[in-house]
């Protein structure tokens, strides 16, 4: 069944998708495991977005169907209810230029799920955004993500911009997503960079201090 579904995810299938889901959690299969297939199905999606097979509106739709099946999934998973004691504070968002939010949506319900308040600033967030939303939240950790080259400079300007509003040096950064690797992470002057949503959750709770 689990591979059916992250087959079906990459071709975009969405009625069989959601019926899939749905059997899954009727049949009462880890929601966790539900969740890991989805971000398999996705990873097949970025490459072949990146292989010039799929395009945006591919990739736009992706996202969509993932949050539907989020949607589905998420009342089933033990500790995302509101009673929760949450352990800190996350920032994340897509940087200025790209609207790519497949990893990003899939980062939050992971911080979430994981004990962490988490701000989502969405898609193509402009430079200044983030640093107001780091002054207004007081977050220590950011969450920086992109899917496109240009994404690269775009994280090298927030970076500076946290640093000229001197905010950087009590804060940890990282960065991911489609062409993101320790390089871009070096250029961007970044802390860390995660090759996926449990990386993400690994620094975090490794920043807070959670064992």
């Amino acid at each position: 069944m689990a591979q059916d579904f992250i087959n079906l995810l990459a071709d975009l299938k969405e009625e069989e998708v959601l019926a899939l889901t749905k059997k899954r959690i009727a049949s009462k299969e880890d929601p966790l495991k539900i969740m890991e297939d989805a971000r398999k199905g996705m990873e097949i999606v970025g490459k072949r977005f990146a292989g010039g097979e799929y395009f945006l509106p591919e990739l736009v739709f992706s996202g969509e169907l993932l949050t539907q099946v989020t949607n589905i999934v998420k009342p089933h998973l033990t500790g995302s209810g509101a009673k929760v004691k949450k352990i800190g504070k996350v920032v994340i968002g897509t940087v200025a230029g790209d609207i790519h939010d497949i990893g990003l949506n899939i980062v939050e319900f992971m911080l979430d799920v994981n004990g962490y308040e988490v701000t989502n600033l969405g898609v193509d967030v402009p430079v200044q955004k983030f640093v107001d939303a780091m002054k207004e939240t007081k977050a220590p950790v950011l969450g920086l993500s992109g899917f496109l080259t240009p994404a690269f400079d775009a994280m090298k300007e927030t970076v500076e911009a946290l640093e000229k509003a001197g905010l950087r040096k009590n804060m940890k950064i990282m960065i991911g997503g489609g062409q993101m690797d320790d390089e871009v992470r070096k250029y961007a002057k970044a802390d860390a960079f995660g090759k996926d949503a449990m990386a993400a959750v690994t620094l975090t709770n490794g920043w807070y201090g959670v064992k």
